[in-house]
């Protein structure tokens, strides 16, 4: 009888991986049929070798071997450091690393990265081994991320959900064979989740609970999704119907980043601002329908936001920034490159209201000049990274400006930037500890 214990290492490498090739690698943990990597479990390693010749040897090493020297919680420390795939290869090296590394405390995380993995059956093979002492349940598991693992798909998310129901974090960034219905069923039975990340998941519209949650958690399921970190990155079909449904369910969302979800307008931002009002950081860079109107929305954040990234954002000018300059007085990061439509008076009401302004980026803005950073210079004293590149009406007189009053200033880009040598110079005089970006060959 085959006893459930440590997955094989080609559970996470193929067998013909760099990871795998290696004086131990056995030819029966796993089999390759057309590159598909098959996963093997395996029992406890014996305490004893029984040939003579690999006796004597084993002898030998254990007297050079000072690692075993080492107390439990010391090797338990250095395992803590181990990825997934070598935690199980470590687990199989004799039965005190087997115990060792299997400790409780060494799986509150599963981390697996790669394409060709096999993520569906590592999950259901780990998560089984992970529920020995408590079946169907695995109480220690809080953060899962297999990022860019593109094989995974719903079976893989619906093994997460119905076996650790006390998962935190989720990160299933590029994995674009995952629907809907998994990412509901994962947050509908996991009610502890904080973050997720589906960056990527170009099948994802919505965050919402299942219907038979829901019906479950009448009337308070809006609430019941206790989601505060979400990001949506290049989820392309995301429209503002579910943003909506997004913003009803996730009531406590503090961070949420839209990056290139180009289909979102102001009426999905206006939906947003009414649920969702404890945001500290959004983004919808690249959102090209966003314009003023959805900026007076997010306006309404007030001295909670802290973070705004609007960058490419086309239909966005000085009149929207007016909204978050006038409202939002503790914006410490703002990122406004390629808004063409924003000249020296956005960056004056910026500068005289948002003083405490740490990181601004203003880069292919043609219409900021001096004047500008003038203003920059004399309000936000405490300005640490500064963005202008291919700001055409630049020059070293204000660069001078700035580089005179923020003396805290620790990046500053200005390639593609018509700026002299002198200027990038005193630049580097006045502060010491600032990182030029340029593109002038004579600098150095």
């Amino acid at each position: 009888m085959r006893t459930l214990s440590t997955p094989s290492p080609a559970l996470i490498f193929p067998p013909n991986s760099p990871g795998f090739q290696n004086g131990r690698g056995s030819s029966t943990s796993s089999s390759s049929v057309t590159g598909e990597t098959v996963a093997m479990v395996h029992s406890p390693p014996p305490t004893r070798l029984t040939h003579p010749l690999i006796r004597l040897a084993s002898k030998h090493q254990k007297e050079q071997a000072n690692i075993d020297r080492l107390p439990d919680h010391a090797m338990i420390q250095i395992f803590s450091f181990l990825p997934t795939n070598q935690l199980c290869r470590c687990a199989r090296v004799c039965r005190r690393w087997y115990n060792l590394a299997w400790d409780p405390r060494l799986w509150r995380t599963i981390r697996l990265t790669g394409e060709t993995i096999n993520v569906d059956r590592a999950l259901k093979v780990l998560t089984r081994r992970l529920c020995q002492d408590t079946p169907n349940v695995c109480l220690m598991l809080e953060t899962v991320i297999v990022s860019g693992c593109r094989r995974l798909t719903d079976r893989g998310l619906y093994t997460i959900a119905q076996c650790c129901p006390e998962l935190r974090r989720l990160e299933v960034s590029g994995c674009y064979n995952i629907s809907n219905e998994a990412v509901f069923d994962v947050v509908s039975l996991c009610p502890n989740l904080e973050h997720l990340d589906v960056s990527g998941c170009s099948k994802v519209t919505c965050i919402s609970l299942t219907r038979e949650a829901s019906i479950k958690l009448s009337p308070l399921h809006g609430k019941q999704i206790s989601i505060r970190y979400l990001d949506m990155t290049d989820c392309f079909v995301l429209e503002d119907e579910g943003l909506h449904t997004i913003a009803a369910h996730c009531t406590q969302l503090t961070h949420l980043y839209l990056r290139r979800c180009v289909r979102i307008t102001d009426e999905g931002l206006r939906y947003l601002m009414i649920y969702c009002t404890s945001i500290k950081e959004l983004s919808v860079s690249d959102c090209r329908f966003v314009s003023d109107f959805g900026m007076r929305e997010i306006a309404k954040l007030e001295s909670r936001l802290r973070y705004l990234s609007i960058a490419h954002c086309g239909r966005i000018t000085d009149v929207g920034i007016r909204y978050i300059a006038k409202y939002c007085s503790k914006l410490r990061y703002l990122n406004a490159r390629g808004c063409e439509g924003i000249t020296d008076h956005g960056v004056e009401y910026l500068a005289k209201n948002c003083t405490k302004l740490k990181s601004l980026d203003i880069g292919k803005c043609p219409l900021v000049s001096d004047t500008g950073l003038e203003f920059l210079a004399l309000n936000c004293f405490n300005l640490k990274r500064l963005s202008l590149k291919s700001c055409e009406s630049i020059t070293g007189q204000g660069l001078q400006i700035v580089a005179a009053n923020c003396f805290d200033l620790q990046m500053l880009n200005v390639q593609d930037c018509e700026v002299s040598v002198d200027a990038l110079r005193f630049v580097k005089r006045h502060c010491k500890r600032c990182i030029i970006e340029h593109t002038n060959p004579a600098f150095f």
